[in-house]
């Protein structure tokens, strides 16, 4: 396999229907089958097009040889609207079958996730309730709208996520998120994190779990110095902001364009799909980067 496009789409489009997609439902076939569409949804965020109307109007042109059937932008907003669990089941499906280099570690983080600029979209906003406000220590800036919570591989791939508000604390949410996903952690696993996640209730659900939480020590406080060994796995603690880096920069994580709930799980986690796929494809053509793509973003 080749590193393109049309390669990337087709070899995603061929897994989904062999392992996310489920029994046909009786009655017509819907002209965009469910792995067409997540196929259409991932080429959209790595090509860049942010509105849907332009979106369609540039697939409709450009990818006929791909999707025969390209539904108007009123259509393809509901269908990606609805796929929320498809998308959720696609990146799992995707973490269960591609290898890391180093499987014993895990990146944990959160991010912010801008969903208004203004009061008043703030107060007539769909997601008021959802969302608020919070603040970016990483950034030194306030934001309304909603936190994203990611546990990956090294190489960047999506192991476990979810969307919370940020007024909830970091630790409590995590917790709740690998609570809902402890089989997904197993005995003997380092999670790597920084110094927000420090917390003696966290540390012990971890430790319930068996798995070893790695960060840096708090500044003025008691906590003990790390060892050796984990001074050099805390080296590694940039990776997930360079994971975070990519999902901002390449697949514009904060120009989501969400206004309510369905859409804002659908449109995050239509990007974490695209890098997933990317990040699964590399692996398979054996690409020295495996988050890279700038092989699939023209």
């Amino acid at each position: 396999m080749t590193a393109n496009l049309d390669t990337l789409l087709t070899a995603l489009y061929v897994f989904c229907d062999d392992h996310v997609i489920g029994r046909r439902r009786i009655g017509r076939p819907p002209l965009l089958s469910d792995a067409e569409l997540l196929c259409l949804a991932i080429a959209q965020v790595l090509l860049d097009f942010p509105r849907e109307r332009h979106w369609i109007r540039y697939a409709r042109k450009h990818l006929r040889h791909l999707f025969p059937y390209i539904p108007d932008q009123s259509g393809y907003g509901k269908r990606l609207r609805a796929a929320g669990p498809l998308i959720a089941e696609a990146i799992r499906r995707l973490a269960e079958v591609t290898t890391t280099g180093v499987p014993i570690l895990r990146l944990i983080d959160s991010t912010p996730v801008p969903c208004g600029t203004s009061r008043e979209t703030a107060k007539r906003s769909d997601l008021a309730g959802d969302a608020g406000y919070g603040y970016c220590a990483s950034h030194s800036r306030y934001f309304w709208g909603m936190r994203l919570y990611l546990v990956t591989t090294v190489e960047g791939m999506p192991v476990t996520w979810c969307l919370a508000n940020p007024k909830f604390g970091e630790r409590e949410v995590m917790a709740a998120l690998l609570e809902v996903d402890h089989h997904l952690i197993h005995a003997g696993q380092v999670i790597l994190a920084d110094r927000g996640f420090a917390g003696a209730d966290f540390e012990t659900f971890l430790d319930d779990l068996g798995a070893h939480l790695v960060r840096p020590a708090r500044r003025n406080t008691s906590d003990p110095a790390s060892s050796p060994a984990e001074q050099r796995l805390l080296r590694m603690r940039q990776w997930i902001e360079a994971i975070f880096d990519t999902l901002k920069g390449q697949l514009s994580l904060e120009h989501h364009g969400s206004r309510t709930r369905g859409g804002i799980y659908a449109r995050i986690g239509q990007r974490l799909l695209a890098m997933a796929t990317c990040i699964w494809h590399n692996t398979n053509i054996g690409a020295p980067s495996k988050r890279s793509l700038i092989a699939y973003d023209h």
